[in-house]
């Protein structure tokens, strides 16, 4: 039986991947740290960009986890895509709803979803390193086995 090889992402890729996840959480900060008017706004923002950051994160393991078969609750998976959807309609109605400069709304507005996607592309580039990491320890473990 020939064994079929595994697909690593490049260093390059991976560099990439993690240099766009720093610059959107980068740029989300300054924009946040910057952000004119009264504490209460900035801290509502600060939440929204986490929430939606960690809400990303769980989504991205929900859909990855229940690819092949499902492994979760019903509940759950309306735990994680209503916990998603909420992040990001609190954020998007926080930020709406904010009296700024139409252009620093939209700076905002791009560093969010800049940072939504780069999460999902983290997620999915951490999770095919570790996938093809626990391929390679089941065969190399074969491979000591069939060999003794």
């Amino acid at each position: 039986m020939q064994a079929t090889a595994l697909r690593r992402d490049t260093r390059a890729w991976k560099l990439q991947v993690w240099v766009s996840f720093g610059l959107a959480a980068t740029l989300c900060g300054t924009g946040l740290a910057y952000l004119p008017g009264q504490d209460l706004d900035r801290a509502f923002m600060v939440m929204g960009y986490v929430f939606c950051l960690s809400t990303a994160f769980a989504l991205a393991k929900f859909v990855r986890d229940n690819e092949q078969r499902k492994t979760d609750t019903p509940m759950w998976g309306l735990v994680v895509w209503g916990g998603f959807a909420l992040a990001m309609a609190l954020t998007g109605w926080g930020l709406w709803r904010m009296e700024l400069n139409p252009t620093y709304k939209a700076f905002l507005a791009v560093c969010w979803l800049f940072l939504i996607s780069s999460v999902f592309t983290l997620a999915k580039t951490l999770r095919d390193a570790h996938e093809a990491d626990v391929a390679d320890a089941r065969r190399a473990g074969r491979e000591s086995r069939d060999g003794e």
